[in-house]
Parts: structure tokens; C-alpha cells; sequence
């Protein structure tokens, strides 16, 4: 449950978890130096007559701790690296497969991890197959995913700051490893602040009601 305050103090600033969201009343205050703190921090504040408690939850799980991993069999070795980087970093990352070179169906493996991610086993979902397109695609049919396919750091860092992603979607085929690195840290380092932006998030979750 997102925490909720009245006055938000340098005190409460600095004991607050990195990356977290909390929630200011209507009518609440962060003194001068709380702000300060909270932005070195990278706390997002939100305040419920902006967005509800609901809508605060959909916001992407910041910090990211658990990883749900995947590719198909392009993506073996790009995954195996970003597993290596990810663990060296202490963070824990489940490998949903493919374990070896044999073909599979890039569908099957998107589907792995982007159920793990919308049941909260993890607290975001890397996918890996030739483009990365196909994977996203077959990833958003469930619900509460939001995947996207990232080129590069600039897409990955907007996919997650204004679409709140939180299942990263890469080509083996079009990028190196040390490109997929640099994508996976600023896309698990960035993330989602404004208001405007979270209450959208809710607007998707609509549709995937209404399709129902």
C-alpha cells in the first residue's frame, strides 16, 4: 500500500525507500528541504486529489529488484549476459528459458514472463527475440503488461518516465550486448513521477476491462 502523508519532513525524506511513490493528502507540505532530498532520492510524490491510490499502484514497481527474464533461441546470448550484469548488480533475475539453441516460438516466452510480471512475481520483464516486435506484441494480450520494444536509451527511458512499461522488449539482431545493457539500466533506473501521465495508466487498464 502506498504510504500516505500529511508533511512530508527531511527526516521522513531520508528514510523513505529509493525510487518508492508515496502520497500527500489534499492540502499536505513538503518543507524546503524534503523536496530537495526526495528528488536526489528519485521518490515520486503524488497527491490524491491528482490520483487516487489505485491509479498510484499501476505505476511501474520502482526499485526494481526482481527480474523476469526470457528469449527465444536468438536471443540466448544476450540474454545470458544481461542475466550475468543484472545478478553482478544484486538484483535477482528468474530465467524463464530458452535454455538452448532449438527454435521456439517467440509467443511461448513472452508469455512466461509477462505473466510473471502481472501477477507480481517480478518487478519488471526483459524478453529477447530477433527484433524484439514480435515479443511485445504477443506480451501486451495480458493484462496489466505493458511492454515496448526499445532501440535505444532515449525510447526506453520515455517508455517507462510517460508509459509507465514494465516489460522491456529487445533484438538481438539489431543491437549489441553492450547496447542491451545500457537500454535494460536506463529503462530499470527511470522512473514514472507525473500525475498526468500515472492517471493514463488507468485509462489503459479500461480498455483491457471493456475488452473483457
Amino acid at each position: 500500500m502506498t504510504k500516505r502523508f500529511e508533511i512530508i519532513t527531511e527526516s521522513d525524506a531520508r528514510t523513505l525507500e529509493l525510487g518508492s511513490t508515496v502520497m500527500l493528502v489534499a492540502g499536505g507540505h513538503i518543507t524546503p528541504l524534503a523536496r530537495d532530498t526526495l528528488r536526489e532520492r528519485r521518490i515520486t510524490v503524488v497527491r490524491d486529489d491528482e490520483v487516487s491510490e489505485q491509479e498510484s499502484a499501476l505505476a511501474p514497481v520502482m526499485p526494481v529488484r526482481k527480474v523476469a527474464i526470457g528469449s527465444d533461441h536468438t536471443g540466448i546470448a544476450m540474454k545470458r549476459d544481461l542475466t550475468a550484469n543484472l545478478r553482478a548488480k544484486g538484483i535477482t533475475v528468474h530465467d524463464l528459458g530458452t535454455h538452448d539453441s532449438a527454435s521456439v516460438d517467440y509467443p511461448d516466452v513472452a508469455a512466461r514472463v509477462a505473466r510473471a510480471v502481472a501477477v507480481l512475481e517480478a518487478d519488471a520483464g526483459i524478453i529477447i527475440d530477433g527484433a524484439g516486435i514480435g515479443s511485445a506484441i504477443a506480451a501486451n494480450k495480458i493484462d496489466g503488461v505493458r511492454a515496448v520494444m526499445c532501440p535505444d536509451e532515449t525510447i526506453a527511458r520515455y517508455s517507462r518516465e510517460h508509459n509507465g512499461a514494465n516489460v522491456l522488449c529487445l533484438g538481438a539482431l539489431l543491437l549489441t550486448t553492450d547496447q542491451a545493457i545500457a537500454i535494460v539500466h536506463v529503462w530499470m533506473e527511470t522512473a514514472m513521477r507525473e500525475p498526468r501521465h500515472i492517471r493514463r495508466l488507468a485509462k489503459i487498464r479500461a480498455l483491457e476491462q471493456n475488452r473483457r
